[in-house]
């Protein structure tokens, strides 16, 4: 059949994972394709087979092709997961497993490259935490794992570099956690001689958006995409889903709640926060995108009710609303955001009636999280004036976000397709054209949710439960405890007044 139509693809790697949109310049979806991905954990360390991914994207880009028959793929983006890394040789073949974004094995690295930080005394001094990439790649270091010549690639560099058939460049929203300087859009290079890395182990990195690539003639044999395609550079899930969101102007915020918690804004100027708890990206547009991720998220429904039907459980909650119980949605040890708390263990107070009164503390609990995440970017003075979007797994559940927005007091709206693939679809797509106005022409707005203001005011006794224990038991410090006190009583009188 003749092809008639554009079409661009996004792929996306999670951490549960993997998925491919094809999306039309108008924002229709006209083929996806999902595939779970395996992982091992143990204690601080969370590793996957990169070559599984590279298996995965290629089985379902061919089942997402096939469906395309009449239509010309023009371009295709790739997103991962916020600081995972991998060793690679010079024909881009894994000398490491893939070391995932939340894995904390390498805090006496993320030391060392903190004190080094403020002894080069930089222009711009920041601090990292153990699960940002470059300590993971300083571990890799130290334990003997570069053989010369080695490479360091994100999970969406070895995406491409398996597509084109050779390595090419990363993007910078992939590269800021590895020591990339946004500001100057460079390597760090002192830095990284002081930690005798290698600067030729650094992949060359280019704006998001940029064309980097075509795909391979082996490539196309295996995925269907015609050989040629362009490949745009990517960027980090988070800022994938964000997009997705059309959360795109500055005040604007995307929340991603799906196995972790993930916040996403946009600025006129970098937030700056000397704790590495907020970091920014940068938009191809050029404004920032500072945002955070907690550990903390709906993995805290599966450690609680495996196997369990999630649906009948929420039927039951939505008619108590308010749980006995307060739950710290955290699986496994370690806080990043709001606060940093490498100590850190979720937690149970109270005594729960029944299954249906803890399902609910759960629920709650995340949106206590969230809502503390947006007392801290406050506390920082992000701008938080604009829209505030929810994407994720979550918004399949109606209720959830009715009660996340009654938590946060503010409206919401949920996006028609906020899967970070569509995302992916929409940078391919943008070409010379600004991100925004892209994403203007492909999002569309599903529901918009008010939150019920006499629900907002009978959670704040139990949000402020729930910030003094996390003081009392040493994770949160008591700036921030403060502060989200200090903000829920200011939100108080109105709330009682429209109740």
């Amino acid at each position: 059949m003749e092809r008639t139509a554009d079409v661009w693809l996004g792929i996306d790697l999670g951490t549960q994972s993997a998925k491919i949109v094809a999306a039309s310049q108008t924002g229709e979806v006209l083929a996806w394709s999902t595939y779970p991905l395996t992982g091992r954990r143990e204690g601080p360390r969370h590793e996957q087979d990169a070559c599984e991914w590279w298996s995965v994207v290629a089985r379902l880009c061919a089942e997402v092709v096939a469906q395309l028959r009449s239509y010309c793929i023009r371009g295709v983006a790739v997103d991962g997961t916020s600081g995972t890394i991998l060793l690679v040789d010079e024909r881009g073949h894994p000398l490491t497993p893939a070391i995932m974004y939340d894995d904390s094995r390498a805090p006496d690295q993320a030391r060392k490259v903190n004190e080094i930080v403020a002894s080069l005394r930089v222009s711009r001094p920041f601090s990292l935490q153990a699960t940002w990439a470059l300590p993971k790649l300083l571990w890799l270091c130290e334990h003997g794992r570069g053989i010369p010549g080695f490479r360091l690639v994100h999970q969406a560099d070895f995406i491409n570099w398996k597509l084109a058939g050779q390595q090419l460049p990363s993007d910078w929203s992939n590269a800021l956690k590895t020591g990339y300087d946004l500001h100057d859009e460079s390597w760090r290079f002192a830095l990284f001689d002081a930690l005798s890395i290698p600067p030729q182990a650094l992949p060359v990195v280019v704006r998001p958006g940029t064309g980097i690539g075509k795909v391979s003639a082996e490539a196309a044999m295996m995925t269907g995409i015609p050989a040629g395609t362009p490949i745009v550079a990517g960027m980090t899930d988070g800022c994938a889903a964000q997009i997705a969101a059309g959360a795109l102007d500055i005040g604007d915020w995307n929340s991603v709640l799906g196995t972790t918690l993930v916040l996403k804004g946009v600025s006129e100027q970098a937030v700056q926060d000397r704790g590495g708890m907020v970091y920014s990206h940068r938009s191809p547009d050029g404004y920032w995108l500072p945002g955070g991720a907690c550990n903390g998220g709906a993995a805290a429904l599966s450690k609680y009710f495996p196997g369990r039907d999630l649906e009948a459980l929420t039927i039951e909650a939505a008619r108590r609303e308010i749980s006995n119980v307060i739950v710290h949605p955290l699986v496994g040890c370690g806080e990043r955001f709001p606060f940093h708390a490498p100590e850190a263990e979720g937690f149970l107070l109270g005594n729960p009636a029944d299954e249906v009164d803890l399902f609910l503390g759960v629920l709650q609990g995340v949106a206590f999280l969230e809502r503390l995440c947006f007392d801290y970017l406050d506390l920082v003075r992000a701008p938080l004036t604009g829209k505030l979007t929810f994407t994720g797994g979550a918004v399949r559940s109606h209720y959830w976000c009715q009660l996340r927005a009654d938590v946060l007091g503010r409206s919401v709206c949920i996006p028609e397709n906020g899967e970070a693939a569509f995302g992916m679809a929409i940078l391919a797509s943008a070409g010379q054209q600004r991100l925004a106005d892209a994403a203007r022409r492909m999002v569309r707005t599903a529901e918009v949710i008010e939150p019920r203001p006499e629900r907002t005011f009978r959670w704040l006794e139990p949000y402020l439960c729930f910030i003094k224990e996390l003081e009392r038991r040493g994770w949160l410090p008591s700036r921030l405890a403060d502060h989200a006190a200090r903000r829920a009583t200011q939100a108080v009188p109105a709330a009682e007044t429209a109740s």
